[in-house]
Parts: structure tokens; sequence; C-alpha cells
């Protein structure tokens, strides 16, 4: 179902879903009428090399370098895990290392974790799990199990559990107004936290393949064609917060940071251009139009790099946020199968050096004295 898109009168003609004319206008127009700087900001380098700098074709049909397959016994250590923990009727918030003992796939999954996804690629699918062997509760017992080898939870709003799923028809699109609870493209973002985990407990009938991007690669790019829009996401920004309580509520800071030798890009569209029935606020300074142009260009030079992974029923998906923007197509749901991932945020035990603006938010996300509460369905939120 197509979201409406909204925006307030002082905005530059930019919404939450791009538009590749506007975009490409609006780059046109600033080239001939603007004087753009054509030297990196200090710091900045010239191009970053190494695993995480990657295209699509890099990996496209060569599934064995990301896809880990699991084996008969370690799916069997993992059930056996699941049945241990459930019996003792410990809440889901003590689920860890120590009580879901996995002693031969655990260390695998450490190594592949800051091989492949911290200091590697950035990206790695488990598979192998199958789902409908197990109830909710023990899904999330398995997910919350599994990743506890990964990093450490963190909190998303009021839970550490996220589920992502098309409420629209339940709940009305008017009503929704975050992009994970329609069946809508969802356009290249980061979220919060080190690692982002997805598990896919049901799939659609039709699309709703994850799309993942290198923000090494497309930095390269940027920097090498419009250094301008680097000096443009290295400035602060005005970010709209998507509070509940308050959604006239704004903080500064930039989108992209060069911090001990690792380039990092945080940002989520709809703080700058609201999203559905929701625009941003008029209360709120409106971005620039260089902004609105840095906005598309990340999407579409993503778009033109990125890979598709289409989700098998099961597979839990790894990704460094730091490293990687994710996005979605769109998708077609049934009776019979219906898409529906469940997310984790997670620190690793070998984190990178976070830039100080940074520090704050993920302060709130991991180093929190809450109880950890694990919905067992979506609990909609802005």
């Amino acid at each position: 179902m197509p979201t409406v898109q909204l925006k307030n009168n002082s905005q530059p003609d930019i919404t939450y879903l791009p538009n590749y004319k506007k975009w490409k206008a609006r780059t046109a127009h600033r080239l001939e009428k603007e004087i753009l700087p054509t030297d990196l900001p200090a710091k900045f380098p010239k191009r970053l090399y190494g695993p995480k700098v990657w295209t699509g074709s890099d990996y496209e049909g060569k599934e064995g370098q990301w896809i880990y397959t699991m084996s008969k016994d370690e799916l069997q250590e993992i059930h056996i895990a699941i049945l241990a923990f459930e019996k003792t009727k410990r809440p889901l918030f003590d689920i860890n290392q120590d009580t879901f003992p996995l002693c031969f796939l655990g260390p695998t999954i450490k190594k592949l974790i800051h091989e492949d996804v911290v200091d590697g690629r950035g990206f790695l699918i488990l598979r192998g799990l199958d789902p409908e062997k197990y109830t909710r509760h023990q899904q999330i017992i398995a997910y919350a199990g599994i990743s506890s080898y990964v990093g450490r939870r963190g909190l998303q709003g009021a839970h550490v559990l996220y589920h992502i799923k098309d409420m629209a028809p339940e709940r009305g699109i008017d009503t929704i107004l975050a992009p994970s609870y329609t069946n809508d493209h969802q356009v290249y973002h980061t979220d919060a936290g080190d690692i982002i985990s997805l598990f896919a407990i049901g799939v659609a009938e039709l699309g709703g393949k994850s799309k993942i991007a290198s923000s090494w690669t497309v930095y390269n790019k940027l920097a090498s064609t419009r250094p301008d829009l680097i000096h443009t996401l290295s400035e602060p920004w005005t970010f709209q917060s998507l509070s509940d309580i308050n959604e006239h509520m704004c903080y500064k800071r930039p989108l992209l940071y060069y911090e001990d030798n690792h380039l990092i890009i945080q940002y989520a569209r709809r703080k700058f251009t609201g999203f559905g029935c929701k625009p941003r606020s008029e209360s709120i300074p409106p971005i620039t139009e260089a902004q609105a142009e840095a906005l598309d260009a990340l999407h579409y030079i993503s778009e033109k790099n990125h890979l598709d992974i289409e989700f098998k029923k099961g597979d839990i998906q790894y990704i460094s946020n730091l490293s990687i923007f994710h996005a979605r197509e769109g998708f077609i749901d049934s009776t019979v199968n219906r898409r529906h991932l469940l997310r984790l945020w997670l620190h690793p035990e070998n984190p990178w050096k976070l830039p100080e603006q940074l520090q704050p938010l993920w302060n709130a996300i991991f180093n929190h004295n809450h109880k950890e509460t694990f919905p067992p369905e979506p609990v909609i939120r802005w």
C-alpha cells in the first residue's frame, strides 16, 4: 500500500519517498547557480580502502561467502538450549551466554561477527533455523540466545525487541507513522547501535527483499565527485525527535564522521522529511537545499551499488550499522505468507570507537537500568 507523503510549506520540495527527477533537477540547479567547495573537509580522506568498500556485484551469486548455513548438530544444540531455558521458567531478560549455552556454535558466531561484520565486509546471514518448529516465546528465546554471542542488547524505545510487519490492514494507513509498519518500500538509512539484526519468522508472498549498501562506497563516490556534499554531511543538521511525547523537540549533530580511521554515517531520512501523514514540524528549522540534495544522493548512490538479500524463513541477518545502509523493497502479503521480522540492536565485545556526538545515544541504548521487555507482537509507536 503506497504511503501518502505530506510536507510542510517551509521545507524544500522533498518527501520521505525519494524522487529521482527532483534530485537531478536540484543537483543541476545547485551546480549551475552556487559556488561549491572543491576540497574535502579537514581530516576526511580522499578515498577509503579495505573490505568495507564493496558493491553488490562483488557478492551477487556468491552467497557462500556471506551466508553461514548451520549444520544439523549446531541446530540441535540451539534446540536443546531453547528447551532448557524454557524449562527454567526464567524471564527473557535472563537470556545470556551462560543461560543459553552454545559450546560449539557460540565460538563460531563470535568469530564470524568479529571477522566478517565488525572488521570485514559488514554483513552475515545465519541460515537453517526453522521458526515453525517453535512457539513465539521459543522463537524469541532462540533469537535472543543466539544473538547473545554477538553483543549486548540495546533498547529500542521501551523494549529491546522490535517487530517489523505491515500493520496498515489492521490499524489503517493513516495511523502508521513509521515505514517499518507498512508494506511500502523503505529508503536507505541506518538504525542505532553497532550491529542491527533481523530474524525472519515470516516472509512475504511477493517481494520484501532486504537491500544493503556500503556507506564507504557511497563516501568514495561523493568524495571524488561532490566534495561539497561531504562538507554538508559533516556539518550539524537539525534532527526532529520522533518522540511520542513531543514531536517539536529537536537536536543537532552531523550525519558523517571520521573517527579512529573509521568512516561512520548515521541518519534516518524521516527525521528530516517526516513520514506519511506526519510531516516535519513547522516549529523546527527546515533542511536546506544542500541537505535535501545530500539525502537523495545517499539514497540513489546506495541504490546503484546495493546488494539484494532475499530472506528465507528462519534467516538471521547481522549487519554493521556503522558501515552499511539498509533498505527494503515493497512487498505483498497473503493469508498464507506474511512478512514478519524481529529486530535487535547489538553492541559487540570489540566495538569501534565512537565520535563524541554519538556517545550519548549509545549510552542511552546500551547503558541503561531498564528491565528488558520482549513484546510477542508489534507495539505501535512513532
